[in-house]
């Protein structure tokens, strides 16, 4: 089991997010190293949203209770879901 965030674009907040990026981006790559986050990015309709993919609900937690995007925000709504992935290697 996989475990999926989504973000969503605050109102007006497409300064803040180009203000506190670098940090946000220091965060994803930090989970990434670590393993814990599998894949993530913005949809195509950017700067409406994002998603990202983790290993366990804990490290979707953990990045959360730190992300800058969510600290400032930047972010307005999210969710963690849980996601069976099928095509498991």
């Amino acid at each position: 089991m996989k475990h999926v965030l989504f973000y969503e674009l605050a109102e007006g907040a497409v300064g803040l997010a180009q203000e506190h990026y670098p940090a946000h981006r220091e965060r994803i790559d930090e989970f990434h190293r670590r393993g814990l986050m599998l894949l993530v990015g913005t949809f195509s309709d950017a700067p409406v949203g994002a998603m990202a993919v983790f290993t366990t609900r804990e490290a979707a937690e953990e990045f959360m209770a730190d992300d800058p995007f969510l600290r400032h925000g930047v972010v307005g709504a999210h969710r963690v879901r849980e996601w069976d992935e099928v095509l498991q290697p």
